[in-house]
């Protein structure tokens, strides 16, 4: 065989050989996920309108002595429609990274209009944290994410003021709830914000104006809708001291206008809060699967940022070994 022939051998071996030990890299973690990881399904975090709430948790077998990050997914639907299971697979990075994660259901309006929603997810909240010790969890690392309707509620649920109406249907811990009334504040480590409602008054009335809200809001008379939805609007939460957020928005979403996550993004940087949007050039209502693996990169280097481990876990043989 020519020299010549022999290094072009010898690079294309190398190249199968490099690109082969990548996909063992990639793939060792999924092929052993099933062992890794233990899921606990339909957890009941609350039960309110006649109806159980639940939640699925997902934490690693082998956890460490150390409390774990969670992440907390809240699926979107317009707060008409979806599951929480159409959310698991938005996990999958999360797990990967050595996290906890959640997926939580809620009511949906046709079984309870606005604001039901987000005291569902403030409980759940409330239910994880009170079980963080024997879950080993992080109660000062969970990290809210959703996606629409979602993204809404996660913002939501991490702007609410301590003492908000909307926490009082929430059981009190155990500690508490026979002899006292106090309960700790709520504190959660960042937001990830897909494309989410920001301002609802916006979404009821005029140009930006989408049926789905209106449905959510039910027959409420107008002064006490517009009330409501100020109130539940992360727009009108905003305040100097709110948990980083980190925003993405496709420019041609025709379903909750780029105007939400930019009238946002400017009243948070003017709070003087950590936040940053990300404008996705040509995407609508979601994202392309090469937008996705680009914007998870984007969510690794902020949750870095603040000071949240994004390095993938070690599998269960590399530790053992």
């Amino acid at each position: 065989m020519s020299r010549r022939r022999w290094r072009l051998a010898l690079g294309a071996a190398l190249l199968a050989g490099s690109l082969s030990a990548v996909a063992d890299v990639r793939s060792e973690w999924a092929d052993g996920s099933g062992v890794d990881i233990e899921l606990r399904s339909n957890l009941v975090y609350h039960s309110v309108s006649g109806q159980e709430l639940k939640l699925d948790l997902f934490l690693p077998v082998n956890r460490s002595q150390h409390p774990l990050p969670l992440l907390v997914y809240v699926h979107g639907g317009g707060w008409i429609a979806g599951s929480k299971e159409i959310a698991l697979l938005r996990l999958l990075p999360f797990l990967q990274m050595g996290w906890a994660a959640a997926a939580v259901q809620y009511r949906l309006a046709k079984v309870a209009p606005a604001p039901a929603a987000v005291e569902d997810l403030r409980c759940a909240l409330y239910w994880l944290r009170e079980r963080s010790p024997e879950l080993r969890l992080d109660p000062a690392r969970f990290v809210l994410a959703g996606g629409s309707a979602g993204g809404h509620l996660a913002l939501i649920g991490a702007m609410l003021p301590e003492g908000s109406r909307l926490d009082r249907g929430c059981p009190l811990e155990l500690a508490q709830r026979w002899r006292g009334a106090q309960r700790a504040p709520l504190r959660v480590a960042a937001v990830l914000n897909w494309f989410g409602i920001s301002d609802l008054q916006a979404m009821l009335e005029g140009p930006q104006a989408r049926g789905y809200a209106i449905e959510w809001f039910g027959s409420l008379p107008d002064e006490q809708r517009r009330a409501l939805a100020r109130e539940i609007s992360p727009l009108h939460q905003v305040r100097p001291g709110l948990p980083p957020v980190l925003s993405f928005h496709g420019d041609a979403d025709d379903v909750v206008p780029l105007a939400q996550s930019q009238h946002l993004h400017a009243a948070l940087k003017a709070a003087g809060v950590t936040e940053r949007l990300v404008v996705v050039p040509g995407a609508k209502h979601g994202l392309s699967r090469a937008q996705m693996v680009q914007a998870m990169q984007q969510v690794r280097e902020f949750l870095q940022q603040q000071g949240l481990p994004v390095a993938p876990a070690a599998t269960a043989s590399a530790a053992t070994n």
